[in-house]
């Protein structure tokens, strides 16, 4: 017996032509589409130099404003330590006294304290006793 065969589609001019049509156009949007993604490849790289370069420029005017303050900071630190030494002058404490009708003293106390008792030396269980402490027993 013959086996039957699947028919063959029909080649036509129409259908070859058809396909060519739908060939040429897809290539031609795959070009667009291909320019399309490498000018957006080097527009984000652009972009993403920009950025950096804008970061990099900010941070150096930080540490510039940083360095001005630092330097502002330590003259004012200066005049502050000069001052203070100033006002703690002994002829300056001794002049003050003076005016207040202060003087040396002329007998010295001596005063001694108990000696501090020692803790308890009892044991417990460190849970309880943070615990305890909660509560603020002692």
């Amino acid at each position: 017996m013959y086996a039957l065969r699947q028919p063959q589609p029909v080649r036509t001019a129409r259908n070859a032509t058809q396909r060519r049509l739908s060939k040429k156009e897809r290539a031609r949007y795959r070009t667009l589409v291909q320019f399309s993604a490498c000018l957006s490849v080097a527009l984000v790289l652009f972009m993403a130099y920009l950025s950096l370069n804008a970061h990099l420029t900010s941070l150096n005017y930080k540490y510039v404003k940083a360095q001005r303050e630092r330097a502002t900071l330590q003259a004012q630190t200066a005049r502050l330590d000069e001052q203070l030494a100033s006002l703690r002058g002994d002829d300056r404490l001794s002049a003050i006294a003076a005016r207040l009708h202060m003087s040396d003293p002329q007998q010295f106390a001596l005063v001694t304290l108990p000696a501090p008792e020692a803790p308890a030396t009892g044991t417990h269980l460190a849970f309880l006793s943070s615990l305890a402490g909660l509560f603020g027993a002692k």
